[in-house]
């Protein structure tokens, strides 16, 4: 079960209650928490303040975080023709010294389904599909520190994911156990603070060209390289999403949902007021026409996407993101290269 290409709004709702519930019963087997424990140790085994007890609390509390979007998180799919956007904007994200308020997602938690996933490679040069995203608000007991907890999830059973061959190489002495996972699997997981400065990236270790693997991404899919970005793939494509859906740019619908999949999702407890995120057919942006313009272009060239940082009513700083369009008079050449001719007078 998977999403469908040209599908409907209640198609997406009927597949999206599908997934989470799959995704539910996986959460409850012991395959996710041995999993989970081998996601994590290599993570926390570097730690010198976590005991054997504080890692097997903080296992136990990582499992809640990733699991309980699934139910009771806010769901959303990604239209296809969003993918790009979302997906260029995230590329281009950087939140290094950014203080970002607790009300910037759409929920305290979530489930994001990527329909058409974005791919991103690791600074080994590995390549691997997100399919799905979850956040949660979380707070930390010890500190009182408040973030979002971002987790990235590929599609367990994508044919063009590499990491997704990887999978299969290795369990293919093993059906039974590939048969326990769920139709996602955990491949990410980073925080974003709240209410504090956001830290800058560290500094990526140095491989020997030994130790990287440069594989292709599939044809036609867009690719995060992590080794460029200032922010994990799935902490950019959350934020890029989170703020973009709240923009004109983006239509936000309900998608119905059949009697059948309704009880589905009741006899689950999982919630199942699905939205479909789109894009929204906008008219081309207009050139200034308060007063005489002191130049105008001889030529149509394309303004690549960029993000516009903006103060509120309030003082608080926020950013908005400018899809790439084409800017111009009607009629005019339209210029491939970097150069833009401007007539001034």
């Amino acid at each position: 079960m998977n999403f469908l290409p040209n599908d409907t709004l209640a198609g997406y709702a009927r597949t999206a209650v599908d997934l989470r519930t799959r995704m539910v019963d996986y959460h409850r087997s012991q395959l996710a928490a041995n999993y989970l424990q081998a996601f994590f140790d290599s993570r926390l085994a570097d730690q010198p303040d976590f005991s054997t007890e504080g890692m097997a609390e903080a296992l136990s509390a990582v499992r809640a975080i990733t699991a309980n979007p699934w139910r009771f998180g806010e769901p959303y799919v990604i239209a296809p023709a969003m993918t790009a956007i979302i997906a260029a904007a995230a590329a281009a994200l950087d939140l290094t010294g950014e203080v970002l308020p607790a009300d910037i997602a759409p929920d305290n938690g979530g489930v994001l389904f990527l329909p058409e996933p974005i791919y991103h490679r690791s600074h080994r040069g590995e390549v691997s599909s997100i399919g799905a995203i979850t956040w949660a608000h979380t707070t930390n007991t010890s500190n009182g520190r408040s973030f979002w907890a971002i987790a990235g999830w590929a599609d367990h059973h994508d044919p063009h994911d590499p990491a997704a061959v990887r999978r299969r190489r290795q369990l293919a002495d093993r059906p039974d156990l590939a048969r326990q996972f769920g139709p996602y699997v955990l491949t990410d997981f980073t925080e974003i603070p709240i209410g504090q400065s956001v830290d800058p990236r560290p500094d990526l270790p140095v491989l020997d060209a030994d130790d990287r693997d440069w594989e292709p991404a599939p044809d036609g899919r867009f690719c995060i390289d992590e080794t460029t970005t200032h922010l994990r793939a799935c902490a950019a494509i959350a934020y890029a999403f989170w703020r973009i859906q709240a923009q004109p740019l983006a239509t936000v619908a309900a998608a119905p949902l059949d009697r059948a999949a309704r009880r589905r999702a009741v006899r689950a407890h999982i919630r199942h007021d699905t939205r479909v995120v789109m894009l929204r057919r906008t008219s081309p942006l207009a050139e200034p026409a308060d007063g005489e313009p002191k130049w105008h272009y001889r030529v149509r060239f394309v303004v690549r996407g960029h993000w516009r940082r903006l103060i509120d009513r309030d003082g608080h700083p926020y950013r908005i993101w400018i899809n790439a369009h084409i800017k111009g008079p009607d009629g005019a050449p339209l210029l491939h290269g970097e150069k833009v001719a401007v007539l001034a007078r």
